[in-house]
């Protein structure tokens, strides 16, 4: 079986977890190889260890629902169903509406029907002793293939019992993919909605003060005990540059980025990353390296880090003010300018 491990953390990283604090502090902290990524999470407060093994526990429930790769997850199922329906959980519904959504905003540019695709270029993936594997670029016949099952469907999203072109969704739970040979990730979204979910599961419990960082994609619940907001680094994403671009106090916000330097590989003196243009089969130009969203949720930060990339950065002001729970944007152009829109607290 082949994973892929993401390195996204060198891009955003929480700081002083553990000195930021006054001396009598305590906390709860791990990190582990989920969803294909490192998973830390770090609970501030005179808590039982069990409660961070149940919200890791929760991590890894969540990926068996939402993984393109496990056998027998919901999305697993959808896309070996044939075009058949299949009855799905309430929280895989969310998912994919929340990417249909954001397909409908991007005009189609996220596009969840891309999974043929992903999987065709499966970057960064490693065998079961982590080592990598070669990626290498697909070929023309490889390329239009995937692209055919493509499905374009948020165009076609139906929430009643008729079936239509692209994604139906019924009132039962019910997904069909109506071109039988369409496979969906959800990749692009699902762990911020699992970062979401563990940061409520962990309030319900009476936590006060947590950080959640799922690969990058990092929730901010509370202050630290010292009644300061965290601290987060945004550093750039050049391989030459070692400075932080500033550093971001969270509080009760979600900080999440993407960019194309995340996974990628070299062929031919020329390097393929892994945010694919649904249109053309290949990674997509634009003008945007990386982009860091502030919003009061993971799931938004994740959608709109990954359409920035996809759109650029003279369309993607435009479509996040059209997002309710955005906060603030850092763009970085492969230029090197950083652009800022939004409240950005940087310091």
């Amino acid at each position: 079986m082949k994973r892929i491990i993401s390195c996204i953390l060198v891009l955003i990283a929480i700081l002083t977890l553990l000195s930021g604090c006054a001396p009598q502090s305590v906390q709860v902290s791990d990190t582990r190889l989920l969803m294909d990524t490192y998973a830390s999470i770090t609970i501030h407060g005179d808590v039982d260890s069990q409660l961070l093994d149940d919200a890791f526990a929760l991590v890894e429930e969540l990926e068996g629902l939402f993984s393109i790769t496990i056998e027998g997850s919901d999305v697993w199922r959808i896309n070996n169903a044939g075009g058949e329906p299949v009855e799905v959980d309430e929280r895989t519904i969310e998912v994919i509406k929340a990417g249909l959504e954001f397909a409908e905003l991007s005009d189609g540019m996220f596009d969840i029907t891309i999974g043929r695709l992903t999987q065709l270029w499966d970057f960064g993936a490693v065998d079961d002793d982590t080592q990598p594997l070669q990626s290498r670029v697909p070929n023309v016949e490889e390329l239009e293939e995937a692209l055919r099952t493509i499905t374009q469907g948020y165009t076609n999203a139906n929430t009643s019992e008729d079936v239509v072109p692209g994604i139906t969704i019924s009132t039962s739970n019910t997904i069909q993919l109506t071109n039988p040979d369409a496979w969906i990730d959800l990749g692009a979204i699902a762990k911020g909605f699992i970062a979401d979910t563990v940061a409520e599961f962990l309030v319900e419990q009476g936590v006060s003060g947590a950080v959640i960082n799922l690969g990058g994609d990092i929730v901010a619940v509370g202050n630290r005990q010292d009644g300061s907001p965290w601290q987060i680094a945004l550093q750039s994403p050049f391989d030459d540059s070692s400075e932080w671009i500033g550093v971001v106090g969270a509080s009760d916000v979600a900080v999440v980025a993407s960019g194309i330097y995340e996974r990628q590989f070299e062929e031919d003196g020329i390097i393929y990353h892994h945010i694919l243009d649904p249109t053309t089969g290949m990674p997509v130009i634009t003008d945007v390296v990386s982009a860091i969203i502030i919003s009061e949720n993971a799931l938004i930060g994740e959608g709109l880090s990954t359409i920035a990339v996809l759109v650029g950065s003279e369309r993607a002001p435009t479509l996040f003010d059209q997002v309710q729970g955005f906060i603030g944007a850092v763009i970085i152009l492969d230029s090197g300018e950083v652009l800022t829109f939004g409240e950005v607290p940087l310091s």
